[in-house]
Formats: C-alpha cells, structure tokens, sequence
C-alpha cells in the first residue's frame, strides 16, 4: 500500500502571538515539511480573521517557493468567486515561470470571510454577477489555452507562457461539486475534516471516478498525532467549528463564537448557529497510520493531506514531524 500525504496549514496565529508570528510560523513550517519528506504544501485563504493571516495564498506561495527547493507547493484554496480567473491564471502562471513543476492551484468555493469582508473583496468589481461554475469553467479553459471561439474572451491568452499546463485541484465535500470537477478534468479534494460521513465520501468517489477514472482523488484529513493516545485525543477534542445557516438556505462554517458574533453584526438575515464536531483522527503515530492505512485501502486513495487544528504551537509542529514517518515508510 502506497500514498503520499501533504500538509494544509491555514497560518493559525497561536496565542499570545501576532499575524506576523504566524506567516513566519508557515515559512519554518514548511522548511521543515521538506526536510521532512512531505509531498506538498498548501495554503489557505481567510480574510478580516483575528484567528488565520493567511489573507492572501498568492503572495505568500511565491515567498515559500523561494524559501524552499522541491516540495510542491500551493494553495488550498484560492476563494474564485471574489477574482477574475485570468488574472488567478495569470499569477499563477507568473509562479510557475519562476519555480517549474512545483505550483498547485487549488480552488474553494466557500467565501473564505464573512460579509463585510466579502462586499470589501467584490467592491469596485465589475458587476459581472458569473456563478462560480462560469468563473472555475473559465480559468481551466485560460489554463489550458482552450478558450471558445465564440467567447467573448477568446482573444485573451494567459502569459507568461510555460511548459505545462497547471494541475488544479477544486476543493469540495459534496457529490456534486466531484461531479463538476471531474467534468471539467481537474482534481477533487475531499474535505473530510470538514464533513466526516464516509458514506458521502465513498459516494463522492464513485461519482468522481465514474467521469474522470484518471484524475486524482485527495482526502483532506483533520489529523494530530502524538506520544501518548488519551493525551493526544484530548488535545484534539478540544477544537471544533460552528455551523451558521441562514434564513435563505446559505450555510457557512466559522472557526469560533468570535466569529459568530462579528457575523451578527454584519448581516440582517436571520441565522441559526450549531457547534459542529470536527471529525479528527487523533492518538499515537502509529494509531493515525493505521486510520490512514484503512482510509487508503478502503477507498483506494493514494493520497491524503493534513489539517491539524491545535492552537499549542509545539504540539503541533511535534504532530506533523511524527506523521512524517509515514512518507517516508509509503513514498
């Protein structure tokens, strides 16, 4: 049994800790994945948070690629709803040019902020209200130069030109966006730690492969390891998420009550809010291997990566360098 796993690491500021102190927490983070055997490295997006500096990926991809030599790096996910997809194309075209064969574009549908930092995002736009189906349809059509000739914007061509056409990857937990992804030939993330029912997820498989066999099928996993299995669940069980649903059927998930309340204030719609169990595989190293042996097997995955929701900074780090091991026992 062979897979690979990476890491999704959200730049979290730990406490007592500032933005600043969390971006340079990232860049050592993923010095050390590298050294560490890990396969990639992804960043993610969230805006106007008092919890993750992780604003823009873009930026902070193009910094890590010159702070490392091999491992791939990406993020995980640029939110495409908020930008134009030529110029997403195009950044990442730029990061290609400058690191070949180390850029991964991944891409979330979720708005990676609550409302005022979404009306801020889409401000000055240029009221082309495009569904994030058009905008993810669009930018692998700009990637791979395959724009219609009866588009409207068939003449633009993405440059700088490189070798390869990029891998992107859409994030998702549900069938649907899986069936969209595969339509369109680019990977699927599962965002298992985000919604944990394996009977969606063995349907999201299905559904994936059924419309591209060839793709590549990633399970994103909430993991912690660490040298003791009761101390190392209670350091996980500690951390969960809230689900927010609107009066109007619009859910999102926000990291903590904080969030919950800066939410309050910037809307009018009614909403209901219910504290949602993340699920995490959690205990000794050899306990998570064996989870993700399991997973691998029962799903034929051959690759996972790993989001590690714990606010103690060494504990975390300990966890990731612990579950190192296992790339370099399936690599």
């Amino acid at each position: 049994m062979t897979y690979k796993i990476g890491i999704l690491d959200q730049s979290p500021i730990f406490p007592n800790k500032t933005a600043q102190d969390a971006l340079q927490s990232t860049v050592e983070l993923a010095k050390k994945a590298e050294s560490w055997g890990y396969h990639r490295f992804w960043v993610a997006e969230h805006h106007q948070s008092d919890d993750l500096a992780g604003a823009s990926p873009e930026i902070l991809i193009s910094h890590l690629l010159a702070q490392t030599n091999s491992i791939k790096i990406g993020a995980g996910g640029v939110m495409l709803q908020h930008y134009s997809p030529y110029k997403v194309a195009e950044n990442f075209h730029v990061m290609e040019a400058l690191a070949p064969d180390r850029v991964e574009l991944g891409i979330g549908k979720a708005p990676g902020g609550l409302n005022a930092s979404t009306a801020a995002l889409r401000y000055g736009g240029t009221g082309n209200d495009t569904s994030f189906e058009e905008r993810f349809t669009l930018l692998q059509q700009f990637l791979s130069n395959d724009i219609p000739e009866d588009h409207i914007l068939s003449e633009a061509v993405v440059h700088p030109k490189i070798a390869r056409t990029l891998p992107t990857f859409l994030l998702g937990a549900s069938v649907n966006s899986a069936r969209f992804s595969a339509r369109l030939g680019a990977n699927f993330v599962f965002a298992s730690f985000l919604n944990g029912d394996e009977t969606l997820l063995e349907e999201t498989i299905h559904a994936y492969r059924a419309l591209h066999p060839h793709g590549k099928f990633i399970i994103a996993v909430a993991a912690f390891a660490g040298t003791d299995q009761q101390a190392a669940e209670e350091e996980a069980e500690k951390y969960n998420i809230y689900k927010v649903t609107f009066e109007s059927g619009r859910a999102l998930s926000v990291a903590s009550l904080d969030q919950v309340e800066a939410l309050w204030r910037q809307t009018n719609e009614p909403f209901e809010v219910k504290e949602q169990k993340v699920k995490k595989i959690a205990g000794t190293q050899n306990y998570v291997k064996e989870a993700f042996d399991r997973l691998a097997k029962t799903y034929d995955v051959d690759e996972f990566i790993v989001h590690t929701p714990v606010l103690d900074e060494a504990k975390r780090l300990q966890s990731f360098q612990l579950l190192s091991v296992l790339n370099k026992q399936h690599v």
